[in-house]
């Protein structure tokens, strides 16, 4: 093929030669239409080949990783963590380089949060995230709903279900109809205890927004009204439309946990298996192997599973499961182990503001000293009484010798009258041993029984003196009703 430059020489050998004048011009005039006939048909022939079929429309290209985490930690969905990396290097040189730019704040800020949240790094992450919200609402003070809203999202992070909804509300006043809002106001209702306002938060929610992230929160609403078959299905739905395998393997983790919950097993494995494939930084996920490998006797791969779990995302109720799963195996040292972790955990994260009463209060009822339990579940009751809370501080009430009083919030965390609808195997197994302890036979082998139906591999420990609790209780006895003649 003659190139531009082979044209030029040719002209100038042109003319330069012995031909007429006409004749040259006549020659020059063919090598330019031969060279531009060339050069279009290479040019369509290269867009003939890159196009699919016939179709004429390019597919649109990916979106970088800053901009595929920002669009998540916006829309409170999971983000992977190598992405969330890359969005904080980029928002911090914004801020640097434009520090009264409030967004970006609040998008650091939020990536602070969820960050913190994916490798419990509490204690550095979410004083990390406080500030860059709290700079954002001090350049921008009017009209920052997202930092009102990154600002809840962390309470929750936090457990600090009070503040969650103070911040909730705020940003609700300011925007009515930002989504955003309703899911973080879902959350703290659920924490202090209020199932009737986060049901109205998520009806508001289903009226401004669609999607997984939103079918998400619903799954999580119908899970705690017991209405399990709604969530698995919106949990379903949510993985099928996620818009990153991050987020997937978010969906699937929490469909395992439900799976988990009415103790199906392997479909339970197969959903965490499925989410750790999709994001290796999944550790709710491996925690969740552990669980059900657990279940099913697989002994040595649920303790690795743990482990795994615990060297990347240490979170104190994992090392808890995992102290538990020792101790019914006989191995009373590695679970001490645990237990030194699970308090040490919570001292860490409290250093980052995270309220680990509950977790610790139910080490103490069980493990350590109960009566200890009693006094911090009791705080926090009185501070958020979430049925989370309702059920921990009766156990431990019970544990410490004084059932009657722990018979009331066992009430309050199964009885459907006081809006304890979750389906929860360890909650009613509490009510049921307890009601053993007070000479209430007939109530305590029912809840035990129904404690086994609905997940009779609940825990490791506890499931095992549920069954014995049953048998000790043996059959309920027929009184003899008289014959009239």
């Amino acid at each position: 093929m003659e190139s531009a430059t082979d044209t030029a020489t040719a002209e100038v050998a042109d003319t330069a030669g012995s031909r007429p004048a006409p004749e040259r011009a006549r020659a020059r005039l063919r090598r330019r239409v031969l060279t531009g006939s060339l050069a279009g048909c290479l040019v369509l022939g290269g867009v003939l080949l890159c196009l699919p079929g016939e179709k004429a429309d390019r597919p649109a290209p990916a979106p970088a990783p800053g901009a595929q985490a920002q669009a998540a930690v916006r829309t409170g969905v999971a983000a992977a963590l190598p992405d969330l990396t890359v969005l904080i290097g980029e928002r911090e040189a914004r801020v640097r380089a434009r520090p009264t730019d409030a967004r970006s704040w609040a998008v650091l800020g939020a990536a602070y949060v969820e960050h913190g949240r994916r490798t419990a790094d509490a204690a550095t992450l979410y004083p990390k995230a406080e500030r860059a919200l709290r700079t954002s609402l001090s350049v921008r003070p009017a009209r920052n709903a997202e930092a009102l809203v990154g600002l809840a999202a962390l309470a929750n992070a936090r457990r600090d279900y009070p503040a969650a909804r103070s911040w909730g509300e705020a940003a609700r006043e300011l925007a009515p109809k930002r989504w955003t809002v309703y899911a973080q106001l879902i959350d703290a209702y659920t924490g202090l205890g209020d199932p009737k306002r986060a049901k109205a938060a998520l009806d508001r929610l289903l009226e401004l927004r669609t999607g997984p992230a939103v079918l998400g929160r619903a799954a999580a609403v119908y899970r705690d009204r017991g209405w399990r078959e709604d969530a698995a299905a919106a949990l379903s739905d949510a993985a099928a439309g996620a818009d990153s395998p991050a987020e997937r393997a978010e969906w699937l983790e929490r469909a395992g946990q439900l799976a988990w919950e009415r103790g199906d097993r392997e479909p339970a494995l197969r959903h965490f298996q499925e989410a750790v494939r999709l994001d290796p930084d999944q550790r709710a996920a491996q925690a969740g192997q552990g669980r059900a490998l657990a279940a099913l006797g697989r002994t040595s791969e649920a303790l690795s599973a743990y482990q795994v779990a615990l060297a990347k995302q240490p979170l104190p109720q994992y090392a808890l499961e995992l102290g538990e799963l020792y101790e019914s195996l006989g191995m009373a040292q590695a679970a001490r182990v645990q237990y030194d972790l699970l308090r040490e955990r919570v001292r860490r994260e409290a250093a980052g503001g995270v309220d680990g009463e509950l977790v610790l209060g139910r080490w103490e009822a069980d493990h350590g000293d109960p009566a200890a339990a009693v006094r911090r579940l009791d705080a926090e009751w009185r501070r958020q009484p979430g049925i989370e809370v309702a059920d921990a501080l009766g156990w431990a009430l019970h544990r410490a010798g004084r059932p009657e009083e722990g018979l009331r919030y066992a009430v309050i965390a199964t009885d459907r009258a006081h809006d304890g609808t979750v389906r929860s195997a360890p909650y009613i197994y509490h009510r049921g041993m307890i009601e053993r302890q007070l000479g209430r036979d007939g109530a305590a082998r029912r809840h035990l029984e129904e404690a086994l139906r609905i997940n009779p591999y609940f825990s490791p420990l506890h499931a095992r003196t549920a069954r014995a609790a049953l048998l000790a209780l043996g059959e309920p006895s027929v009184a003899r009703v008289p014959e009239f003649t």
